[in-house]
């Protein structure tokens, strides 16, 4: 893996930081398109089912940071079996309660963290194509945050590239199967970080913010736009600009209603302008 599993492609300074207290909540919020957060549209469209975790990583200068510190997970939301479905596509994910809470988790901020820079990085996994080696697509971003607080703790964290392998588990599996059992990639959530179980309801500001709105220390900013999943392509049917339109496997509209048609990888072609 590339420093791309970082923060993705492209990243470079920002101009500002969000003032986050410790033992706040921060709101992440995740959309297929840009300038897009209708509640209509899944967060993550089709059948992109995976887990969702938050990592920090304590750093000396947020807007300048590439990501190479050491990262820690405060968050995770992973999977769950539906005893009543027949595989894992029917089984809870994290990705799915992004779905249903129109694309928002909420993340609580440990209140024993020191105070500083960080960078918060955010991921979407999806499994949709992970029975073959680099199948699964990870979709991340990362945010500028100045935590404050009185805590003094700053949690050992992992190396990215380097926390991961294609041939994890979490990562090389075939969801389209039953499932018995799954354990997300990477490291443990931290002690006095949160683990929300895939399936439970929504709560919080996932579940009562309209964009843009949030209690004090919430960043609701919108990461790199999600890709629209596999499905029945209807005849003559196009992809908006940025979604999917090709790759391995899917069977979703292959015209864009605007630009082209571009192969990122063997898995994943996006309509861009």
């Amino acid at each position: 893996m590339s420093n791309d599993i970082r923060c993705n492609a492209g990243t470079r300074p920002v101009g500002a930081k969000c003032v986050v207290p410790a033992g706040s909540t921060v709101t992440v919020e995740m959309h297929q398109q840009p300038n897009d957060r209708s509640c209509a549209q899944e967060a993550i469209g089709g059948a992109h089912h995976g887990p969702v975790a938050v990592y920090l990583s304590k750093v000396d200068d947020a807007t300048k940071a590439d990501g190479s510190a050491p990262w820690f997970k405060i968050f995770e939301d992973s999977w769950a079996k539906n005893s009543a479905g027949g595989s894992g596509d029917d089984d809870f994910w994290g990705t799915k309660d992004l779905n249903a809470c129109c694309g928002r988790m909420s993340v609580p901020i440990p209140s024993d963290l020191a105070a500083g820079d960080y960078l918060l990085r955010a991921e979407a996994l999806a499994l949709h194509t992970a029975g073959g080696s680099g199948g699964a697509q990870f979709y991340m971003t990362c945010y500028q945050l100045s935590i404050t607080g009185t805590g003094s703790r700053t949690p050992a964290g992992v190396s990215l590239p380097g926390a991961f392998s294609a041939s994890d588990p979490g990562i090389l599996v075939n969801i389209h199967a039953p499932m018995s059992s799954y354990k997300a990639p990477g490291p443990a959530v931290i002690q006095g970080g949160a683990t929300k179980r895939a399936g439970s309801a929504c709560v919080g500001c996932e579940q009562t913010c309209t964009p843009g709105s949030g209690p004090s220390g919430t960043a609701t900013q919108v990461p790199q736009p999600q890709p629209t999943g596999p499905g029945p392509a209807p005849t003559g049917c196009t992809a908006q600009l940025y979604g999917q339109c090709g790759g391995i496997g899917w069977t979703g509209c292959t015209a864009c209603a605007s630009g082209s048609c571009v192969k990122l990888n063997d898995h994943y072609s996006q309509c861009q302008a």
